[in-house]
């Protein structure tokens, strides 16, 4: 199978990873069946992980895994959960992508990553009052479509 990330880039992304600090945990749900882009996903995702010894991948099935899959709240396929992991420990942030992080959203998988890696999401002190002053969970996407 062709890869995906030619070394060009490759060696563009080793450069970010560059500022992960922490291990992350990235996990990928695929289906065998009526899924077009899970093998595409989970070859890129396995190409970004093997870029840096602070990420890891793990590989399930929506079906077959649906315990695991409704503990991270993932619910379609191809979808992606970055955690942070300390020893065995991991920590969900609720970071999600759900579909192939292609084109422009490849930079939102590569920041997503370091983001975590930080353990700090990098909100102002003003935004970080705001939302502590929530009452109840708010469920936030944000969608994004070629045009």
């Amino acid at each position: 199978m062709a890869e995906l990330l030619n070394e060009a880039i490759k060696n563009q992304v080793r450069e970010v990873f560059s500022q992960l600090e922490g291990p992350v945990q990235v996990l990928f749900f695929g289906q065998e069946r009526d899924c077009e882009y899970c093998d595409d996903t989970r070859q890129l995702a396995e190409e970004v992980t093997a870029l840096s010894d602070k990420l890891e991948l793990k590989v399930y099935d929506l079906d077959g895994d649906a315990e695991i899959a409704r503990g991270y709240h993932v619910d379609k396929a191809p979808a992606l959960v970055f955690a942070a992991r300390d020893g065995e420990a991991i920590h969900d942030y609720g970071l999600r992508m759900a579909g192939i992080p292609a084109g422009h959203e490849f930079n939102s998988l590569i920041h997503d990553l370091i983001l975590v890696s930080r353990r700090d999401s990098g909100l102002s002190q003003k935004t970080r009052d705001l939302l502590a002053r929530l009452s109840k969970p708010v469920f936030l996407q944000v969608f994004v479509t070629p045009t």
